[in-house]
């Protein structure tokens, strides 16, 4: 059974139960129930059409639980409202409903999750599986969740950009569990490419992309961290590079910059360099001073810094680096690279340590610990 189009399924069905007058959390449940049993049921005997099968299935799973219901009325007029088995309607609600799960009023971990589920077709165990966390704990996450939006007006304009955060915060987990949530949000991204006409959807989707393309050698065989600069740029995907690149230049031609149509141009110059060495930073900086322009963020200050150590040598890296609150995460790490680059390899070592410290995860912690060492041993030789 193709797993991918089963979930692909799941926004545009979830849309139809929640026009035909179910709630949206009772609609969601449903959809759920559907695709359990069409996990069941399919391998030995597939639908002709699986999207009306699924909305079949679904829209009776509803009214059996609107049936076991304490409001007697309204259950009985949705049980005389159920429509003739048939060919599924065509109308799409797929942008509402990412509108929905990302709605402000869900922190950002509740719209992931929602997002997930209701949207993605995942089940709540392998969304806890990707997280790391609990069932029971997901469970409740998302049951609040749908508590949150159960009043919004499906109809309700929403916010593009809100979506895309949701989505990048969904592929910035990589992979874990039995769930690549890194192809899962790159699958959703296409999925909202399809229905919205915007630039900046698609300058996600470039930069999922050539992100996306460099994960082979990101990490050395024994799950150590392999910095940018030292990748066997032979593993990367040219084919995905290729795509995200056409994507990005689609986009770029329309003259409606975001954030991250510039962060996938900032990938695609990197992508572009045959090695390290041959990496245009002049131009990268120029991509972080329009990112700094659109966001003002200090992480991307940060990462300019770098990028101005690389251009113009690292005194200069250093010089925009103590313009920045030294709070900030990876600021520590950033200093120990522009220092051992300025030939300063105590300062480093020392500074590659305290970053290890303060790293957010054990490979991070790793990867720093053993640039601590080795500047350690190469003085001490």
């Amino acid at each position: 059974m193709n797993e991918v189009l089963l979930r692909s399924l799941t926004p545009s069905v979830l849309g139809i139960l929640v026009r035909r007058g179910a709630d949206f959390a009772a609609a969601e449940d449903a959809v759920q129930d559907a695709l359990v049993e069409a996990v069941r049921v399919w391998p030995d005997d597939p639908p002709r059409d699986p999207k009306g099968w699924l909305v079949t299935v679904a829209w009776r799973r509803f009214l059996d639980a609107t049936r076991a219901d304490t409001a007697r009325r309204r259950r009985e007029d949705l049980v005389d409202e159920e429509p003739a088995p048939g060919p599924a309607p065509a109308t799409d609600d797929t942008l509402q409903l990412y509108f929905l799960c990302a709605h402000p009023s869900l922190t950002p971990s509740s719209a992931v999750a929602l997002t997930l589920r209701a949207v993605g077709g995942l089940t709540t165990r392998q969304i806890a599986q990707a997280y790391l966390v609990p069932e029971a704990t997901m469970a409740q996450r998302i049951s609040r969740a749908k508590r949150t939006v159960s009043g919004v007006r499906f109809d309700q304009p929403g916010d593009v950009a809100t979506v895309l955060r949701v989505l990048y915060l969904v592929f910035n987990e990589g992979y874990s569990g039995d769930v690549d949530l890194a192809a899962e949000a790159i699958r959703l991204a296409r999925q909202v490419a399809g229905v919205i006409d915007h630039p900046e959807v698609s300058g996600l989707l470039a930069l999922m992309l050539l992100h996306h393309a460099r994960r082979a050698a990101r990490t050395a065989p024994d799950g150590s961290l392999v910095p940018l600069a030292e990748q066997d740029r032979g593993r990367w995907d040219t084919a995905l590079i290729a795509e995200g690149v056409t994507i990005l230049q689609l986009a770029l031609a329309r003259d409606r910059l975001g954030e991250f149509q510039a962060q996938a141009a900032i990938a695609a110059l990197h992508a572009d360099a045959p090695a390290a060495e041959e990496t245009d930073w002049v131009q990268i900086v120029e991509w972080y001073d329009e990112l700094v322009a659109l966001t003002d963020s200090p992480v991307v200050r940060l990462n300019r810094a770098v990028a101005v150590g690389e251009a113009d040598g690292p005194r200069a890296g250093l010089a925009a680096l103590a313009a920045l609150d030294d709070s900030l995460p990876r600021h520590t790490a950033v200093a120990a690279y522009l220092h051992e680059r300025d030939g300063d390899p105590s300062t480093a070592a020392r500074l590659y340590a305290e970053a290890a410290h303060k790293a957010p995860n054990l490979a991070e912690r790793d990867h720093l610990t053993r640039q601590a060492a080795r500047l350690n041993t190469l003085r001490s030789a």
